[in-house]
């Protein structure tokens, strides 16, 4: 019988399986092995690492931005504060498709294209990580709850309650206080990365921007506990933020306002300084704007209409317009003639209407055709007689003139607290020779000895040589801040004064500009009617624009209005112990003494009657600080 075929080993079978056992258990001994030598190695030996890596991404430190300093006039008036606004912002870090979050972001709140311009622009400028970025302000109640509703649906998007500037006076106030503006490129290049990392904000004219350092403060710091979705649970430690000083102004609101009332429809400036200090009372440039719409980002539309208006509301015509000052320069290149000896008080000569230097066919005109008749240096400056100062001018000569006007502050920079201030133009034959290589022409000197030619000055000038007149030659220097957090500045150094060969002459002149509007043919006698209790020295002036031809008549009907002449007047009040300088100038206006000096009325009345308000009001009264 044949031996049965064994199909299984049992045995073979068991020792294998014994072996596989073995063999597995040891790699699964190993594995736990290899896992809990890796524990130690994470948990013990590398616990400090990754303990402080687990803090990073739960616990941080992010910047607190400091309250911006509020800005008063001189009696405590707001003229720009800090309100609560709610804002939406993205942090990009946060949110895992930008793109996505805001077409939700869009579906539930209005946000314009020029906004997602703004802020795709903002994210991609240099910042510290985690540092939210706005994507639109003052959230009205509707859509901060239509928002915090949905913020489950949108990763990376918070809603911020923050400090938003508001200028109560917004056009009134917009050249002299400035704005404050979001911080751009090439700004943030210049800035301090730690002191700004909260804000997104930073003054770009007027005060704003002069006095920045003074007005931002000091950032703050705080350490925060976030969860995984990057909200706030709790705050570890803080270091509050030190806020911006206030600012307390020489202006004077209500001056301020009846400046900008008097100009209203018209383009032009008034500045007004008292005297004594040289704190600017009034800084009016009309048109103005709404400096309110630049604070959180104006849109394209109405920005490009803003600089392309052709009255041009953001030029700054208190300091950046240069002008011809026309006939306002007439009582000082009176007082340069007889320092100089090329005229004196008693020296007079007929007018016939025109001047002519000897050997030459072209006739110097006066601005009264047919001429003053017989006139001294007094009816001369009363009168505004052209021909006079045609032959005074002639006598001195354009250098002597350039020498005496210049330390009444004419072609060069007052020194004022704002930014972009022009220099203005005060004309000699060495000016003309370095910058047009041409020699200087007695014409020209002819018609710089009545404001016109090569000769430009901006209204801040003209009222800061008025001060000086009313101050017999005791310069100042143009200031906006009187106190900075309640502690009044100290005056800036200024030059020598102005010293005359005879003192008395200052007061002669002084009888000249009063009698300008208080004699029966001064130009400016308009605007002497019912003076509530002050007199006024001044003087009127008419700057041409547009070239006239020897043969032709000017004719304003004829003329677009563009082009016509502009009107100024420049003056102080009262006569003795001056407490205002004013200088009023009011584009293609026409003539001073009709246009431009019943605004300086206008104006000096309103802050004489402020001075009797604050007189009515007890001493113990002070500057509120809000």
């Amino acid at each position: 019988m044949p031996k049965p075929i064994t199909l299984k080993d049992h045995y073979r079978e068991t020792r294998v399986f014994a072996r596989r056992a073995v063999v597995s258990v040891f790699v699964v001994i190993l594995l736990i092995v290899a896992l809990i030598a890796r524990m130690v190695y994470l948990q013990v030996l590398q616990y400090e690492k990754y303990s402080s890596l687990s803090d990073d991404n739960r616990v941080s430190v992010e910047p607190v931005a400091p309250t911006r300093g509020l800005i008063v006039d001189r009696n405590g008036h707001l003229l720009a504060d800090n309100r609560p606004s709610y804002s939406v912002s993205i942090t990009r870090e946060l949110c895992p498709d930008i793109d996505d979050t805001l077409e939700k972001l869009s579906r539930l709140v209005e946000i314009s294209d020029s906004r997602l311009d703004d802020f795709h622009k903002r994210l991609a400028q240099r910042r510290r990580p985690f540092t939210p970025v706005a994507v639109k302000f003052k959230l009205t109640e509707a859509e901060i709850a239509i928002i915090a509703v949905n913020q489950h649906l949108l990763p990376g998007v918070s809603l911020s309650a923050n400090l938003v500037r508001h200028y109560p006076h917004a056009e009134a106030m917009s050249h002299a206080v400035g704005y404050v503006g979001r911080i751009n490129e090439s700004e943030l290049q210049k800035l301090n990365a730690t002191r700004y990392s909260a804000t997104e904000h930073i003054g770009k004219t007027g005060v704003e921007a002069f006095y920045e350092e003074r007005l931002h403060g000091e950032v703050g710091f705080q350490t925060i506990e976030t969860d995984a979705r990057g909200r706030i649970t709790k705050v570890l430690e803080r270091t509050d933020p030190v806020p911006g000083e206030n600012l307390q102004l020489f202006m004077d609101l209500s001056t301020q306002l009846a400046a900008m009332q008097a100009l209203e429809g018209r383009r032009g400036a008034v500045v007004a300084i008292e005297p004594e200090t040289g704190g600017i009372l009034a800084l009016a440039s009309v048109p103005g704007f709404n400096a309110n719409l630049f604070v959180t980002g104006i849109d394209y539309a109405t920005y490009n209409a803003l600089q392309n208006s052709k009255a041009r509301p953001l030029f700054n015509r208190t300091l950046q317009g240069r002008y011809p000052p026309g006939s306002t320069i007439k009582p000082i290149v009176g007082l340069g003639g007889i320092e100089t000896g090329a005229t004196t008080w008693e020296y007079s000569i007929y007018d016939p209407g025109f001047y002519k230097l000897e050997n030459d066919s072209r006739f110097y005109r006066d601005w009264k055709k047919w001429g003053h008749g017989v006139v001294n240096l007094h009816s001369a400056i009363v009168e505004s007689c052209d021909t006079y100062f045609y032959e005074l001018a002639f006598n001195m000569g354009v250098d002597s003139i350039h020498d005496f006007m210049a330390p009444f502050g004419f072609g060069d920079r007052t020194g004022v607290d704002l930014i972009n201030e022009s220099k203005g133009l005060l004309p000699s034959r060495f000016w003309k020779k370095a910058t047009r290589n041409m020699p200087w022409f007695p014409g020209e000197t002819l018609i710089t000895g009545i404001g016109q030619g090569y000769m430009l000055a901006t209204p801040l000038q003209l009222a800061l040589s008025t001060a000086i007149l009313a101050n017999h030659g005791n310069k100042v220097q143009p200031r906006m801040v009187k106190a900075i957090g309640g502690t009044p500045l100290p005056a800036p150094e200024v030059g020598p004064p102005i010293t005359l060969k005879n003192p008395e002459n200052w007061d002669r002149i002084i009888k000249s500009m009063r009698d300008v509007v208080h004699s029966a043919k001064g130009t400016a006698r308009g605007i002497a009617k019912d003076l509530p209790g002050y007199d006024i020295a001044g003087k009127t002036g008419t700057a041409q624009v547009l070239g006239i031809k020897q043969d032709e008549e000017y004719d304003a009907e004829k003329i677009a209005e563009w082009h016509r002449d502009h009107a100024l007047f420049v003056g102080f009040a009262p006569v003795q112990n001056p407490k205002i300088a004013i200088a009023v100038l009011v584009e293609n206006g026409g003539g001073g003494g009709s246009t431009a000096a019943p605004v300086a009325r206008l104006v000096l009345d309103a802050y004489f009657e402020s001075l009797r308000q604050d007189a009515n009001v007890p001493t113990t009264r002070a500057v509120q600080t809000p």
